[in-house]
């Protein structure tokens, strides 16, 4: 499998050129993706706090990460429910919060990052009214 970089970059490119990704369902199964993420969501503040299951950031692992990819490789994976929760707003009302387990922040993650390297570009334009879709606009 190649290093998560690469993957991205490869992925960045092809978003700012506007190709299709036809090979990124195939990333689904790199676990070095998944450590990218694991990176990534590890260091928060939250990170600890048990979801609708007991898993936190101290459970992950190596055969944790293969499960994953197992499941998602046998199409198998389903997110769980979130643990609902009610915090407090400033005007003495209560505000739910939804709280997922590690492994489905972890895949969302994943998605979100190589979602983010996809849409960039594409966003960009839109946004600014920049490169050939801005062209189209002002015409």
């Amino acid at each position: 499998m190649q290093s998560a970089e690469t993957v991205l970059g490869v992925l960045r490119e092809r978003g700012r050129r506007g190709l299709p990704c036809s090979e990124l369902y195939r990333q689904m199964f790199n676990p070095s993706l998944y450590l990218l993420a694991y990176g990534k969501i590890y260091a928060n503040q939250g990170a600890m706090t048990p979801g609708a299951s007991a898993e936190t950031a101290d459970g992950m692992s190596g055969d944790k990460i293969h499960k994953i990819t197992g499941a998602m490789r046998a199409e198998r994976y389903r997110f769980s429910p979130a643990r609902r929760t009610y915090i407090p707003k400033k005007n003495g009302k209560m505000r739910p919060l939804g709280m997922p387990t590690w492994s489905d922040k972890l895949v969302g993650k994943w998605c979100a990052s190589c979602w983010r390297r996809i849409t960039s570009r594409r966003s960009l334009i839109i946004r600014t009214g920049s490169g050939p879709a801005g062209d189209a606009i002002r015409r």
